[in-house]
């Protein structure tokens, strides 16, 4: 690859990973008003669906595996580093595709906002909460909800880039 064509590809990079780096900003920064603002325990109501909640999870997504005991905190440590150098590759190999770059992007912030949390606290910091009368939805944090949607966007874009199958027979 040429070095002009490499410094272009390099810098394409480099703005997601900025965009990566502010969207982890907001998610620290959240994160921290949870913990100062909010007693671990009690309810704010926001809204007749939505309130703030502090809880902190030492689980996977939705607390799955929570009260599992052993080397689970390091593992999700591994998993997240090893998905954060996939997905920075990722970005390198795919920068073309715009719609592809922000779906990984949105995941590369989650992924290291939650990694943050986990290495500094010991667990992830959960304070939003979405419910609708005796109905409710796990609490999250903005990491999550960028994991979620980034996934969402790598998933569509999978089906929008995959060619139609023809019927044979």
């Amino acid at each position: 690859m040429p070095d002009k064509t490499r410094l272009m590809a390099m810098r394409s990079v480099s703005l997601w990973l900025l965009l990566a780096f502010a969207l982890v900003l907001l998610d620290q920064y959240t994160k921290h008003l949870a913990v100062s603002h909010i007693e671990q325990g009690s309810s704010v109501p926001i809204l007749p669906f939505f309130s703030l909640v502090l809880t902190y999870n030492t689980g996977a997504a939705f607390s799955f595996l929570a009260g599992a005991t052993g080397c689970q905190p390091w593992l999700f440590v591994a998993i997240a580093l090893g998905s954060s150098a996939l997905i920075v590759w990722m970005l390198y190999k795919h920068r073309g595709n715009t719609f592809l770059c922000i779906g990984l992007t949105l995941i590369l912030s989650g992924a290291i906002g939650n990694l943050i949390a986990r290495l500094t606290v010991g667990a992830v910091v959960d304070f939003i909460l979405l419910y609708w009368r005796q109905y409710h939805w796990p609490a999250f944090n903005v990491a999550d909800s960028c994991i979620s949607v980034g996934a969402v966007i790598v998933i569509w874009d999978g089906f929008m880039r995959t060619p139609p199958r023809t019927r044979v027979g």
